[in-house]
């Protein structure tokens, strides 16, 4: 699979392509309201009609909170999921909410869509989140949160981190001890750039090597996962 995402016509080939997405794979809904509200929801993928509508769970009323006024019709809506028995793959298509439904369970009816994107998390794909870190820098530990995370490297958020002297190419370890199940994941990086923020500091690192298996395994949880 190439590096750059494929956009890949649906009228021949979607079904097949949808087909990729499991009965029952978790998916992230990310939804925009009117006024440019952005929310991000974990859900099921349950299916499809060809060339008429798909079927998600609606997601965790207790997760949507007051953004549920908004999950209605005409609401635009980015689903994205994992690929089974394709680790690191990613499928994900931008559709319209047509209606959800009461029975037999609360399901989102989804407008057929015109295109599908297949990615490979390998690529630079970019991946917006919420992950609460630690980074050691010498001997002291720092809170932090991953705010993005790529392949490559990611966004870090030190609180308080305008206190720290920090330059490029210094090495730093990012200890995550648990996100959706994944506990004391160790990851190796070197800084890249810092930017000086209201309440801390930016830091732009790049992963080591080394590091490339466990931070597959973060990327996975990052896009079925919502921050």
């Amino acid at each position: 699979m190439p590096d750059n995402p494929i956009k890949l016509p649906v009228v021949g080939r979607l079904s097949r392509n949808l087909a990729l997405l499991n009965p029952g794979a978790l998916v992230t809904l990310d939804m925009t309201t009117p006024s440019g509200q952005r929310g991000k929801f974990r859900s099921v993928f349950i299916g499809y009609m060809p060339k008429k509508y798909v079927l998600v769970q609606y997601p965790d009323s207790s997760k949507l909170g007051s953004f549920a006024q908004y999950v209605s019709q005409g609401i635009g809506v980015t689903v994205r999921g994992l690929i089974e028995g394709h680790e690191g793959a990613v499928v994900a298509f931008i559709s319209n909410i047509r209606q959800t439904i009461q029975i037999p369970s609360r399901i989102i009816v989804l407008d057929f869509p015109h295109e599908v994107r297949l990615q490979n998390l390998r690529s630079s794909m970019r991946i917006e989140t919420y992950i609460k870190t630690k980074v050691k820098v010498k001997d002291e530990y720092w809170a932090s949160v991953i705010s993005d995370i790529s392949v490559s490297g990611c966004q870090i958020m030190i609180t308080n981190g305008e206190k720290l002297i920090l330059t490029e190419d210094k090495p730093v370890e990012i200890i995550i001890e648990n996100f959706q199940g994944l506990k004391n994941l160790k990851l190796i990086a070197e800084i890249c750039n810092t930017k000086t923020q209201v309440d801390g500091v930016m830091l732009g690192v790049k992963f080591d090597d080394s590091s490339k298996a466990e931070v597959t395994k973060l990327l996975q949880q990052a896009v079925i996962l919502p921050h």
